[in-house]
């Protein structure tokens, strides 16, 4: 579904964040990436919908080559990807079944979308979205009125209701605390499950990472290091991927 070949990133300046990446990624994987702050995690990640267009190489998602994707194409195209960022990116001043109902806007006609005027099917496709990340009853409480993790949910409902095949979560638990963390990770597992969509996350602590998700890839300087189930991610391997020797203590955050 996902196939890196030869992925090159070059930044302006000249630093590279990609070299040579050859992946593939199938439907329904939930696939976890690790490593340094700049190894080239969020690069990876947001080559994907095209948030980075890559140098060189070639990277397709279900057959389409991505970098040849400009306008409408593109903007179809990332209708089928969800995004979820540490920051939430919700309008905290509005209710939270609004900050869902958002994801419907692109199939919406201009003056609809202008107005705010979604169909009920609209609707009952949003509260079902909340239903399924456990905050249906916040459904009309203002976003900025629910904690940390209530707006994680809410991102991830919100993707849930552009109906994706893929979402991509950039470090989406870095900023919760270790039990809310989970707590939202098991909903990615839930609906990864629950609707064969592809998840494909940064992680920045190596714990959540290895409990959750069932593969794992680890890039180091811009090339992956490692690729493979999470059960075989062992101490020298991660020493390999963040340079170091590690003790028990850093799976509990960014190694």
């Amino acid at each position: 579904m996902i196939q890196f070949k030869d992925v090159v990133k070059t930044y302006p300046g000249g630093v590279t964040a990609l070299r040579g990446v050859n992946l593939e990624i199938q439907q329904g994987e939930f696939v976890a990436i690790i490593g340094l702050s700049g190894a080239g995690k969020s690069t990876l990640l947001r080559s994907i919908n095209q948030m980075h267009t890559i140098t060189s190489g070639s990277l397709k998602v279900n057959g389409v080559e991505v970098s040849s994707l400009k306008g409408e194409d593109l903007r179809r195209f990332r209708r089928k990807i969800g995004m979820v960022f540490q920051s939430f990116n919700l309008v905290k001043r509005t209710t939270v079944i609004k900050n869902v109902l958002a994801a419907r806007v692109a199939d919406m006609s201009l003056w609809k979308s202008l107005l705010g005027v979604y169909t009920k099917a609209d609707k009952i496709l949003a509260l079902e979205a909340l239903d399924n990340v456990g905050i249906l009853e916040k459904a009309y409480v203002r976003a900025d009125m629910l904690s940390g993790g209530q707006q994680q949910r809410v991102a991830l409902a919100r993707c849930l209701a552009q109906k994706p095949d893929i979402i991509l979560a950039d470090e989406p638990v870095a900023s919760l605390d270790p039990l809310t963390s989970q707590q939202v990770m098991a909903d990615f597992v839930k609906i990864n499950r629950q609707f064969n969509i592809t998840v494909v996350a940064n992680m920045h602590h190596v714990d959540i990472a290895t409990k959750y998700a069932k593969r794992i890839i680890g890039i180091k300087a811009g090339e992956i290091v490692f690729d493979g189930p999470s059960e075989k991610l062992t101490n020298d391997i991660l020493t390999e991927i963040y340079g170091r020797d590690l003790t028990k203590d850093d799976f509990m955050g960014e190694a």
